[in-house]
């Protein structure tokens, strides 16, 4: 170990306790320090895991009724809520986002909450798992929502922050200018050393809670469900994922496979993925189910594994490479050591995985998905759950130039999305800006390269059409 690096881990030991993060934490944090200073890139080779073909389907498996409630009575909700939406420009919680009309992401998924109480009598506490970033603007959303909290439960509990480290050598970045910047969550791995570190475990178990069903609060989909809850607890697994078939349009979601070494089962990103391998990575026919990132948990086991451990759960690493400011491509370049939630399959024993309807999976994370999410292309049912209203999503290409950001994607959109319930697929090229009542029919393409802003007048019928600019 060179001398620089062990400054390194020692200036982010000591920045990390000035901070206030726990000691935990901070072991975990060190344990991966040290793999990415022995050059663990964290890649896993094709060679090395064959593709998971034959898991079991959800269609497939009897469930007792009875059995089911009883499970769900004894689940918690759990949303990963840490999430800023930096990629559309925004710099607070996505979530707060508007998906439909006025409600945003979090009110729809306090309704499917609502709703599912109201309907199956189970408690179903709520929690979300928040970033230092998120936690104000969520919670006070939340207020908003009367008889939401269970008694004796929080409605949150806070991820631990790490230092982002100057990829020349691995010292904690400064970057005064802002230094929230300094800070990255250890990405959603940290789940574990969070929710074991917060007391938050421990109180769920005395509450008598057993299961957990854990998913994105960008994915409206994930309702709680209890044909899933049923069929886990008879499953005796500490640990499930859930997973869907894949298409030609989900080239980008991670998979599970299974080790060749052990025959385990494992979760591959695209983070984890070699540049020259990436062919198999994003061939739906070779790796057929994508992982969904919605996981159920026996907490009993939970627990017993993170305490058996220690906080450090040995998740494969993922190293990611980005500048420390995201909008500032002349910022120095930094890595931030991450892992993911959904590895842990490969460190409970007996894990398992299930392949679940895909409208379970619904995840926004550009502005193509949120327009469809807006659109009369999906509608709000009994449940909660936004499911499409159509056969076929439309598939929409906004021009990055102009729609990228939220800010610049709603004040193209004015008045909400255009009605996409006709439309196999919209493309936009160039800056077009859409009036009220305005209907995608069929294969639609709208192009201009002179950099003008083209309108798009109200109650404007656009039936399979090309239009330039």
């Amino acid at each position: 170990m060179g001398m620089s690096n062990a400054l390194g881990l020692t200036a982010a030991q000591t920045k990390m306790r000035e901070a206030g993060v726990n000691q935990a934490a901070i072991d975990v944090f060190s344990h991966y320090y040290g793999e990415l200073e022995a050059g663990a890139t964290g890649l896993i080779l094709e060679e090395t895991i064959e593709p998971l073909t034959d898991p079991t389907r959800l269609d497939g498996v009897e469930v007792d009724d009875e059995a089911a409630r009883a499970a769900l009575a004894k689940t918690v909700i759990i949303k990963l809520n840490g999430g800023l939406g930096t990629s559309m420009g925004m710099d607070r919680a996505k979530s707060l986002l508007p998906v439909r009309g006025e409600q945003s992401f979090l009110d729809v998924i306090v309704g499917q909450v609502q709703r599912a109480r109201k309907a199956t009598g189970a408690h179903l506490p709520l929690l979300l798992m928040n970033s230092f970033r998120t936690r104000d603007d969520s919670l006070e959303a939340l207020a908003a929502h009367r008889g939401l909290a269970v008694e004796g439960l929080p409605l949150d509990f806070v991820q631990n922050k790490e230092p982002k480290l100057l990829v020349d050598g691995l010292t904690p970045v400064e970057w005064p200018q802002d230094p929230d910047l300094e800070w990255c969550p250890p990405g959603h791995g940290d789940i574990y050393t969070a929710i074991l570190a917060s007391g938050i475990l421990d109180a769920l178990l005395e509450a008598g809670f057993r299961y957990a069903s854990v998913s994105n609060s960008d994915n409206l989909g994930a309702v709680p469900n209890a044909r899933i809850a049923g069929w886990f607890a008879a499953s005796g697994a500490p640990y499930a994922a859930e997973l869907c078939e894949r298409t030609a349009a989900d080239r980008k979601g991670g998979h599970l496979a299974v080790r060749k070494a052990d025959g385990q089962l494992i979760l591959r990103d695209t983070a984890q993925t070699a540049p020259n391998e990436m062919h198999y990575f994003t061939d739906e026919h070779h790796h057929p189910f994508f992982h969904t990132n919605n996981l159920w948990w026996d907490l009993e086991k939970l627990r017993a594994a993170l305490t058996e451990r220690g906080a450090v759960l040995g998740l494969p690493l993922i190293r990611n490479t980005k500048h420390v400011d995201p909008t500032d491509k002349e910022s120095p370049e930094v890595f931030q050591i991450e892992t993911a939630m959904g590895a842990a399959i490969e460190v409970f024993e007996g894990a398992t995985a299930i392949v679940v309807g895909r409208d379970r999976f619904l995840p926004v994370k550009t502005t193509n998905d949120l327009l469809v999410l807006r659109s009369d292309a999906y509608e709000l049912q009994d449940d909660g759950a936004l499911r499409l209203a159509v056969r076929k999503a439309p598939v929409v290409d906004l021009d990055p130039a102009f729609y990228k950001t939220m800010a610049e994607f709603d004040a193209r959109f004015p008045h909400g999305a255009p009605s996409l319930r006709e439309a196999s697929s919209l493309t936009i090229k160039g800056d077009w800006t859409f009036g009220k009542n305005v209907v995608v029919r069929g294969t639609v393409v709208l192009q201009d390269d002179d950099g003008q802003r083209n309108a798009i007048a109200n109650g404007t019928l656009l039936d399979g059409v090309v239009m330039e600019g």
